[in-house]
């Protein structure tokens, strides 16, 4: 992928996502260094573009119905954010395996044999699918990752 900002952008939003799920059902406070990394506003007090990046990143989740939340605290994070019910269900989902990149298939599924089914349903779960493509690091992963879990198969 050529374009940096939209492998950010999958970035915060596969870490956004993680971290709310394991708020769930929680609201909490999201802040935007804790996704992107430390930030030093100019001397006009203007964020860095990767900055903004994230909040915007949060802010259009929200936009488009994955979480909700009461308020932001300046740009520096949105305060009481949660997921919504659909993205709850969607990250709680089975991982449609017709729907997986070619470049998933080698890092997920995992094998799961001799492990009780529970573990094997919680490891087939596309929350587990963004936290093994997270934990992999790459941004092709991470980004194909994302697509499966939000935007593929609506």
């Amino acid at each position: 992928m050529a374009d940096i900002h939209i492998e950010e952008f999958y970035r915060d939003t596969a870490i956004i996502l993680v971290q709310l799920y394991n708020a769930f059902p929680r609201k909490v406070s999201l802040y935007v260094e804790d996704i992107s990394g430390p930030d030093s506003p100019d001397e006009f007090g203007l964020h860095s573009r990767r900055h903004r990046a994230c909040f915007s990143t949060m802010l259009w989740l929200a936009d488009e119905g994955h979480i909700r939340y009461d308020d932001t605290i300046h740009q520096d994070a949105v305060d009481q954010v949660v997921l919504t019910q659909p993205a709850f269900t969607r990250l709680n989902a089975p991982v449609r395996t017709e729907h997986l990149p070619d470049s998933l298939t080698g890092t997920y599924p995992e094998d799961t044999d001799g492990l009780p089914p529970a573990v094997q349903a919680d490891l087939a779960t596309n929350i587990h699918l963004l936290r093994v493509a997270l934990k992999n690091g790459n941004s092709s992963l991470i980004a194909d990752a994302v697509q499966s879990v939000l935007f593929v198969g609506n």
